[in-house]
């Protein structure tokens, strides 16, 4: 199982990436997890995408293709998902109503110095979701709350609470994703 991954902070030390790496480490076996960089996309404008996309653009949704599901790692930036993030799911949708990534199984988590731990970024992810047609998984989602104590400075998360969460979330991913797919 191919899982491409959106991590929505451009820092390269972020928690987020951390929490990547975190989950390149616990992924079940069977699954996949690899990166799709989201940091060179223009910003979306409708101009670009005619006569066709731009050549990093059709780069993203080749590598959005390939996957059999979605992995999204968001800080929260203004209770909301980064700039950044919102741009790749804006390319993410189009040509409208025929999205690569329309019914493609999703997981959710993200890691915040604060105590909602990226609720209000998830939420607000999960409403862009449903335009796109992404399907998030329905029950798990990963809050790293207070990050600056779960993480240590090589950016690994060492907080077993959290990584028994990752791992959980993933078996979700991976369970979701043989549901919608009609995978037995």
């Amino acid at each position: 199982m191919e899982v491409a991954a959106l991590v929505g902070s451009l820092r390269r030390q972020s928690y987020n990436r951390g929490l990547l790496r975190t989950a390149m480490l616990l992924q079940p076996e069977g699954m996949h997890i690899y990166e799709v960089q989201i940091d060179d996309l223009p910003f979306f404008n409708e101009d670009l995408e005619r006569p066709s996309d731009p050549p990093a653009v059709r780069a993203f949704k080749g590598e959005i293709d390939r996957a059999d599901a979605l992995l999204f790692l968001t800080p929260e930036y203004s209770y909301s998902i980064p700039g950044v993030l919102k741009n790749a799911l804006d390319w993410m949708s189009r040509p409208p109503g025929h999205s690569n990534a329309r019914g493609t199984p999703a997981a959710l988590m993200g890691a915040a110095i604060g105590r909602s731990g990226t609720m209000r970024a998830q939420l607000h992810l999960r409403q862009i979701c449903v335009q796109v047609g992404i399907a998030p998984t329905p029950d798990s989602e990963v809050f790293v709350t207070f990050a600056g104590d779960k993480f240590n400075a090589l950016g690994e998360l060492t907080d077993q609470t959290s990584r028994d969460l990752v791992r959980d979330l993933l078996e979700d991913l991976m369970d979701w994703t043989h549901r919608l797919r009609g995978w037995r």
